[in-house]
């Protein structure tokens, strides 16, 4: 699935709006709406996150790999290929090369180093990044492809993308050849070549290492113990529902294996952490109608994903069409055949993959820390094959718990901030994600088929469930599923008489 495989992630978010056919007129109509209502807004991105880097999750991928030359303060302080040649033929090898000079081509042409693909690495904050070093001393992310001009240009393009605030890359001291800081190998060249070289002549980076990134570095292989980085995993992990007590994030602490990776964890908000939401955001009902609905078939959990559109002008994330998982959590073989045609879907209609959703039936609307991992590892591979920041917004949906508020699911949209840099090692911040609900005009034929098919899907499973039995003493599962999706009505009082047909192939399920 989407959230398993890298490839998948870009393929469906590289696809082209331009190319794909013309939206439904509702749709238009709820993009016009939405940036009405925002545009008295003051729209606030993340601090260093200037609006002018953003790039559509419309827009067509590069037919040629990427060069990005964004390093920061840190790029002065690499050389042209020009320049390292005019200033070692100029001073010889016995002339002092300052700082600037010694390049990965210097290290590469004085036989320090060799090109290899996998051979460069970077761990920040928990997250690990594979690069190839190239003959000409470029790095290639292998995750995307891009081409980099230096260290400082790789580390500060990925130290981003998890943390937005991130000014600089510390590239010398952050990117590792072969499991050794680069560092390293700019001080051995100076000892071999520049005995009486003042070591000050190291990049001042080198000096300045975050520590957290050595400390990450020995986390990744805990750390996936408790993450859940695709549905696969999700398969096999996710436990029956029951009574969870959600915890406030301030006792969490440092990361820790022997954590129940089960435990909820309440949200804050982003006033509480002294930030601004980056971005706003807008769903359909009728999204919310597809999604409580499917979350409601059955007492395990669901898995689908939200397609929609990034407008980076105004900032505003529109979430336009859900897309169910029709497959059971351990069912691996039919993973890449729902992914297929979920990647379809979002062609035909236009749409760019913006997060994903789960049920937590019986239990708090809240994530879990392995939600909070997962969450924070989409944030990422949504984002990572451009040089700019985009969403990816997560939903919760609880569908059965007694502790919501009459019969309607709790419904949660949340993000995750990395956590501080002097605190490496601690979970990811989650935030409740403040969302303007925008009412359809009517309930379009594709989501009636949608919930047709899961009907079809869900009719012989023995987890499904009986809308025969009783919620509470005076409400049947049935009245709960009516009522609930009743609160995402669209305009037009036809879509009742619509549902009907829905709720008498329910009824006739058992």
């Amino acid at each position: 699935m989407f959230l398993n495989n890298s490839r998948s992630w870009e393929k469906a978010k590289c696809i082209s709006v331009r190319s794909a056919p013309r939206l439904h007129s509702e749709q238009v109509v709820l993009e016009k709406e939405q940036l009405l209502s925002f545009k008295k807004k003051d729209r606030v991105g993340f601090k260093g996150a200037s609006p002018t880097r953003f790039t559509d999750m419309g827009s067509e991928p590069p037919s040629s790999p990427q060069v990005v030359e964004d390093g920061g303060e840190e790029d002065e302080e690499e050389l042209s290929g020009g320049e390292e040649a005019d200033l070692r033929s100029s001073s010889g090898r016995g002339s002092l090369l300052t700082r600037r000079g010694i390049t990965l081509r210097v290290l590469l042409k004085d036989g320090l180093v060799e090109p290899g693909d996998g051979v460069l690495a970077i761990h920040y904050l928990g997250k690990n990044f594979v690069g190839d070093l190239l003959n000409d001393g470029k790095i290639r992310w292998v995750e995307t492809g891009q081409i980099f001009n230096s260290p400082s240009a790789w580390a500060t393009h990925c130290k981003r993308l998890v943390n937005p605030a991130k000014k600089s890359g510390c590239g010398w001291a952050s990117v590792r050849y072969r499991g050794q800081k680069l560092v390293q190998y700019k001080t051995t060249w100076l000892h071999k070549y520049q005995p009486s070289a003042d070591m000050s002549l190291v990049s001042e980076e080198d000096d300045d290492e975050d520590e957290e990134e050595g400390k990450a570095a020995v986390q990744p292989d805990e750390k996936n113990k408790n993450s859940k980085p695709g549905l696969n995993d999700v398969m096999v992990s996710r436990r029956t529902d029951r009574e969870r007590i959600p915890v406030r994030y301030c006792t969490l602490g440092t990361r820790d294996a022997t954590r129940d990776p089960h435990t909820l964890v309440e949200l804050s908000a982003f006033s509480a952490i002294n930030r601004f939401q980056p971005f706003n955001v807008a769903v359909s009902s009728n999204v919310l109608l597809l999604m409580d609905f499917h979350c409601h078939l059955t007492t395990s959990e669901v898995v689908g994903y939200l397609g929609g559109r990034w407008d980076t002008n105004t900032q505003l994330l529109t979430v336009l069409r859900a897309f169910p998982c029709r497959t059971r959590l351990a069912d691996r073989d039919s993973a890449s055949a729902v992914e297929e045609e979920i990647c379809q879907n979002l062609f035909m209609r236009g749409l760019s993959l913006v997060g994903w959703y789960h049920s937590h039936p019986r239990g708090p609307a809240l994530p879990s820390l392995q939600d909070i991992d997962s969450q924070m590892d989409h944030q990422l591979r949504l984002q990572g094959s451009n040089n700019g920041f985009q969403p990816c917004l997560g939903i919760i949906c609880g569908p059965y718990y007694h502790g919501n508020q009459g019969v309607a699911s709790t419904i949660t949209p949340f993000w995750v901030v990395p956590p501080p840099e002097q605190r490496p090692n601690d979970y990811g911040i989650p935030v409740a994600v403040e969302v303007t609900y925008v009412q359809d005009n009517f309930l379009t034929s594709d989501v009636l088929n949608e919930m047709m098919l899961l009907v079809d899907y869900y009719r012989a499973a023995p987890d499904l469930v009986q809308f025969s039995q009783y919620w509470c003493p005076d409400t049947t599962m049935m009245d709960k599923i009516k009522g609930s999706l009743s609160c995402h009505a669209p305009k037009d009082q036809a879509y009742s008489q619509i549902l009907e047909h829905v709720y008498s192939q329910l009824g006739n399920m058992h």
